[in-house]
This record gives structure tokens, sequence and C-alpha cells, in this order.
């Protein structure tokens, strides 16, 4: 078994060294933590190398010393790399996940590129992978692998991790692709993200645009389940934490606290890029320089930026607006003695970066929206003895865990402002308490620790996967329950009908059966051995009018009423409903577009099929909430079933009804099929040995399931033939 990870870019840099090209790993985060999991399998990496050569025996000589190290490259021609990265990726959905839709820039191309590159991939991965092997896709780039990957080779774990934000559906949803998307990504058996803010507005979309219901953290497909999950992001703490005792970087911590005189140091370290909200950072230390005198000349903001994209006119335009800004604040406040802000437009190195976290009083993180923003652990990380503030962004995934620090919306300059004041007068016992506090969340859910819990969910999701699988009826498991069928003399057969039998329909009413059902149902009940019994939710006039005519059982609102001898029995007197909840249930669905009630005479039903999908689950809970007193004092039980809210008798369920008819016979076959919570009640109440089928979802209390109601008459039709 392998472990493939899979990113836009390799974990290297190819250099050339004497007219020859060598490879360099470029250890990130994301490699570290992968480096550090306690697995022996094997690791392999597939990714875009960072560069394009037409040069063959150059090719050769690259690929052959990636071999070595196992990385496989996906070579990217100019044209791909313009299209797919610089055009989908980065000019759609960046700016999109970043909340900045007016940067988007579509292009007639991006798309198709963005696809092409994705298969790419997908051909490159097929190479390597085998059954067994588990893949972990990484980032916004690969959407659409995980689907690709999961229609070649099923058996296969994926996972996949979205490092970024992803977007409120409202903003998701003007995407021209997003079906196609959403559906890439369920071709994953974990679907991840940083915070839970994220993992909520992917199932949002899911739930919208796709029309799947997630229970909880798992998104039911028809054969399997995808489970969505957030797992924040750390750092290799232990590197940042023990850098000042390297005699060089405390020797270079030295040197740089002289170089920037005695001012109290501001350290932001960002890319260059608009989400990071590096010009109203400014303006907000200008705003506090300008406001608080007695702090000039006694506090510096040290401004590292990393150049990105700077060809690119928006990121070009930006860099100019922090240059002048730069300057202008230099230009106002700056003396002989005093720099105001020390701007640096290139990257540090690690043993740089570390002094300088060491050095800095502050650390001024205020990023407009970010996926995590790994600066912000790195800071609190590097500090062993020395006090210092985390002024940071509430924008930031960073923000969820580090609450110790001081947090601002960073659009609001004045806060901005009022947090460089507090971080400056907060005394130093606070300061270290904070970073304690800090410290011990950033040391224990650490990048080795992100990963080993990903990697355990991915084992976890793909076990529970395999287990629902061996319960799908396939030829192995149907040509045993053929057998005990054929073999046997009497026969209970129950079945629900809506999403069992039929499919859900917009209006209840139109899931009138068809000729086809109705020929099914009566060769079923031609054979002398069957006792044929629809066991359904609705009322005892619709089962009658739609399946009267059929020599078969039929019990109505879940049993209350059955019909034997063509006869109808009740087993409880008609209810006079209780005006307070009728009331109740009215009331909720005036407040409810495309909701209804259904009055029954043993059960008061609300229907929310048709309804939005973030809408129905608050007027769920807010009805069942309102429900439980009234129901309380006269012993009404509330059950929540497939997009209803039922109100009914307690002693009346399907499982009581399931009894009753086992009771009337000895039985040497006994098989029931349903699709809902209420034929789970079902399932419970029959002997062991019965055959239990749930269409849908599948059910920990069936022993087996059929994926999809459309399965179903396949199913039976190949039973009785």
């Amino acid at each position: 078994m392998k472990l493939i990870i899979i990113s836009n870019r390799l974990p290297l840099k190819i250099v050339e060294e004497n007219n020859k090209y060598k490879v360099i790993p470029s250890p990130g985060g994301l490699s570290t933590g992968l480096d550090s999991l306690k697995t022996k399998v094997d690791k392999h990496w597939i990714g875009w190398p960072g560069m394009y050569l037409d040069n063959c025996k150059e090719k050769e000589a690259i690929d052959k010393q990636l071999a070595e190290q196992k990385y496989t490259p996906v070579y990217l021609t100019p044209d791909q790399i313009e299209n797919y990265y610089e055009g989908y990726s980065n000019s759609v959905l960046w700016p999109l996940c970043h909340y900045f839709s007016n940067y988007i820039e579509y292009g007639n191309e991006y798309w198709e590129a963005y696809k092409e590159v994705n298969a790419l991939f997908c051909e490159a991965t097929l190479k390597i992978i085998e059954p067994g092997d588990i893949v972990w896709v990484q980032d916004y780039q690969l959407m659409l692998l995980p689907k690709m990957l999961r229609d070649k080779m099923p058996d296969i774990s994926i996972g996949y991790f979205h490092h970024i934000p992803f977007p409120s559906y409202e903003l998701f949803r003007s995407l021209p692709e997003r079906g196609e998307l959403l559906k890439g990504l369920l071709g994953a058996d974990l679907v991840a993200f940083h915070t839970h803010s994220y993992m909520r507005h992917f199932i949002s979309a899911v739930y919208r645009v796709l029309k799947l219901d997630c229970n909880l953290d798992e998104i039911q497909l028809n054969d399997r389940v995808v489970d969505v999950d957030a797992f924040p992001m750390g750092i290799n703490y232990d590197m940042y934490h023990d850098a000042l005792l390297n005699p060089d970087i405390k020797k270079k911590s030295a040197e740089l606290r002289k170089s920037f005189g005695k001012a109290k140091l501001m350290l932001s370290v960002d890319r260059l890029d608009y989400s990071k909200g590096i010009p109203i950072r400014l303006h907000g230390f200008q705003s506090f320089l300008e406001n608080n005198p007695q702090y000039r000349e006694k506090v510096s903001l040290v401004m590292i930026v990393a150049p990105s994209r700077d060809s690119v006119d928006i990121y070009a335009g930006l860099k100019n607006e922090i240059d002048k800004l730069v300057g202008a604040i230099n230009g106002k406040y700056a003396t002989i003695d005093w720099t105001p802000v020390y701007y640096f437009y290139h990257p540090f190195q690690f043993e740089e970066l570390a002094a300088l976290y060491q050095i800095s009083d502050i650390a001024l993180v205020t990023p407009l929206r970010d996926g995590m923003n790994l600066v912000a652990k790195e800071y609190v990380a590097t500090k062993r003895e020395q006090s210092g503030v985390l002024i940071l962004s509430e924008m930031a995934g960073a923000s969820i865990e580090l609450s110790d620090a001081l947090i601002v919306n960073p659009t609001d300059i004045h806060e901005i402002e009022n947090a460089m004041v507090e971080a400056l007068k907060m005394p130093v016992e606070k300061q270290m308490k904070r970073l304690n506090a800090m410290q011990e969340i950033v040391s224990t859910q650490n990048v080795k620790q992100w990963a080993t819990d990903f990697i355990e969910e991915l084992k976890e999701v793909r076990e529970k996967n395999n287990t629902l699988a061996g319960k799908i009826v396939v030829k192995s498991n149907f040509d045993t329950i053929k057998k005990d069928y054929d073999k046997s003399q009497k026969r209970l057969i129950i079945l629900d009908y809506d999403g069992t039998l039929a499919p859900f329909q917009a209006k209840p009413e139109d899931a009138f059966p068809t000729k086809e059902l109705l020929e099914l149902l009566s060769r079923l009940a031609q054979d002398s051995g069957n006792s044929v019994v629809i066991s359904s939710g609705r009322d005892r006039h619709t089962l009658d009018k739609w399946l009267g005519s059929l020599p078969i059982g039929l019990a109505a609102e879940h049993g209350a009423f059955y019909k034997e001898g063509g006869k109808w029995h009740s087993k409880i007197s008609e209810i006079e409903w209780d005006k307070e909840i009728i009331d109740i249930m009215e009331h909720t669905v005036k407040r409810t577009p495309r909701s209804k009630i259904e009055i029954k005479d043993t059960a008061l039903v609300w229907h929310y099929r048709n309804v939005d999908a973030w809408l129905a689950d608050l007027r769920v809970t807010q009805l069942i909430n309102a429900l439980i007193n009234p129901c309380s004092r006269q012993n009404l039980q509330i059950m929540k079933g497939n997009k209803i809210v039922e109100v009914k008798y307690n002693d009346i369920t399907k499982g009581s009804e399931a009894v009753r008819l086992v009771n009337q016979d000895d039985y040497d076959f006994i098989m029931a099929i349903g699709d809902d919570t209420t034929d789970e009640d079902m399932f419970l109440a029959l002997p062991e040995d019965a055959i239990t089928i749930k269409v849908g979802r599948n059910s920990s209390v069936s022993k087996y399931n059929i994926p999809t109601q459309s399965q179903t008459l396949n199913f039976l039709n190949k039973l009785v033939n």
C-alpha cells in the first residue's frame, strides 16, 4: 500500500549547476507533516515541478532524479500554466474563495484548461496507483481530480484538503461550474477544511446545488458516504520553538535587534496578495502614529512582503499602492534616528525570519480573508522566554484556535490602531500568560498531528464504506436471498411505499403506482406461498384507492389501520387533535414556503420536501421544540422522518404492525424493505433471521442496502422470476 500525495507543485526546486539541472527538496509545512507520519507505507508525491522543459535529454535527467526521491512530475505547457494555473485557479477560484468576486476574470479557455490539467494529474496518478492505495489531493487547483480518480479506480481511499477558505453558498452559486466542482470533490472519501465555518459553507453548497442531504458530517451518495470535517493545519512547532537554540540564529537575532535601534518592533510577514489586507494595515499604522504621537520614534513596523504574480495588473497595482503608502508614512514621520516602516520586498530565509519573530514585540497578522495563516502560529512558537503580543484578524482561520491573541476586524482601521495601543500597554505578565496558552495549542495541534488526524479519519471512512459496500445487494448476496426465497414455503414480504416502491414526488399525491409496479405486486401476490403487505405512513383512503384492488395486505398510518379480508381494521379510535398542536404546525407552514401539513386520522404530518435545506433545518428544530410540551402532556410521539415531522401515538409503529403480522403464521422466509427511520422500527421488531433491506441511506439496523429507489423494483422482479 502506498500513500500518494497530489499537489499542484512538488516540494522542490530545480536549479542549474555547471550546465546541469539539480533537484533540491524544498520542504514546507505540508511535506514536513507528511514526512513525520508514523506509517510504514511508501510515500509518493505527484505534482508540477515548477518549470517547462522541451529538451528531452534534460527532462530525462530530471525525471531520473525525481524518481529517486519518489516524485512523479506532471509537466505543463506554457499555455496550460497560463490558463489553468494563472487563469482558472488564480483568476477565478482564488478571488471567489477569498470573497473578492470583483477581481474574478473569466476566460473561455480557463475552464477547459482546468479540466485538461486535472485529467493530466489523473493520468500520472494511474501510472503508479494500485487498489488499496491512499490518495491525498491538495487544494483548489485539483478540485476535479477526486472524481476522476474514483471513476477509474473505485477501490482506493481518496482524501481532499482545501487549504483556502470555502466561500458561502451565495457567493459559490455564482460560479458557472459550481456543480462540476462539487461533484469532483465528492469523489473523495473525506473532504476537509481548516475550520468548521468553511465546512459548513461546503455542506450548504452541496445541499443547494446538488440537492444531496448531509447527516451531521456525512454526505450520502448512492453507494457510499463522504465525510466532511475540519482539521486546523499546524506548523513544525519544535523547529520554530528551538530556533533560538541555534547559535547562528541567536547571533542573527542580536544583529537585527541592533540594526533596528531601540524602537519596539511590530512585524508583518505576507505574500503579495490583495487578500492579505496590507494597505489597510498600513493605514492603521499611519492612524496609530497620527493619533498617538507619544509612540513616534519608539515603535517601528517591519514589513516583509514576498513577491507574487506582480506582473499581473491587480498585483502590480497593489505593489504600487503599498510602495506609495510606505513612502508617505516614512516621508511624513521619519527622523534622522528613526524609520517608521522598514519595508522588505523579498522573501526571508527561515533563519532570518525566526530571528525577526524572536525580537519583535508585536506580530501584526491582519489578512482580509485567509484559510489558516501559519505566520501567526510561527510567531507564537518562536517565543521562548521573550514576551510578545499577536494581533490577529478574525478572518484568518487561525483566529479560531488562537483566541488569546488580540482579535481585530481587518477592515476597521481604528480597531487595528486600538489593538496596537493595547498591545504596547499590555503588562509582560499578561503577555506571557497569553503566549503560553497559545503555545499549548500550537505545540499540540502541530503539523504532524494535523497529518496524522487526517490520515486516521480517512482510514476510518474507508473502513466504514467497505462495511456499507458489503451490505449493498449485489449478485453474490442476491443469490443467497434468492436461494432462501425459492426453497421457502411460507413467506411474509413487508414493503414500504414512498421511497421504496415509488419515488418521492414534489407533491405526495402524485406518487400513484405505475402500471409496472401494479403488475409486479400482482405477480408477487399470485404465489400462494407469499403474504404481501404494503406498510406505509399514508392514510388508508389513499392506499385503498391506489392498491385496494390487489390481493395484498395494507397497513396505513404506520399500522394504526390495517386491511385484511377486504376490510379495514383500527388499532385505536380516531383522535380529536389538540388545537394547540395544530396551531403550532399551521403557524410553521405559514412561515415556511413550500411546506404543508397533512392531517391523518392518527397522525399529524408536516411535509418539507420542497423547502430550502437551510430553512428546513431551522424550522424542524423550531417545530420540534414547540411541540415537545403539548405532545408530552398527551403522550404523543414526535418523529422526524424523511423530509417530515410527524406527531402520532407512542405505541403505534411499523414495528408493532410487523410483530402482529409475524404472529399470524409460521413463516420460514420474512423480508422487509423500506427507506425511512419508521422502517427501522420494523427491521428491529422482526426476528433475527429476517431479511431486512434499507433503500437509500444505509442503516446499521438493516442487513442489506439498495442504494436507490429505482433499483428496488429490479430487485423484486429478479426475485420472483
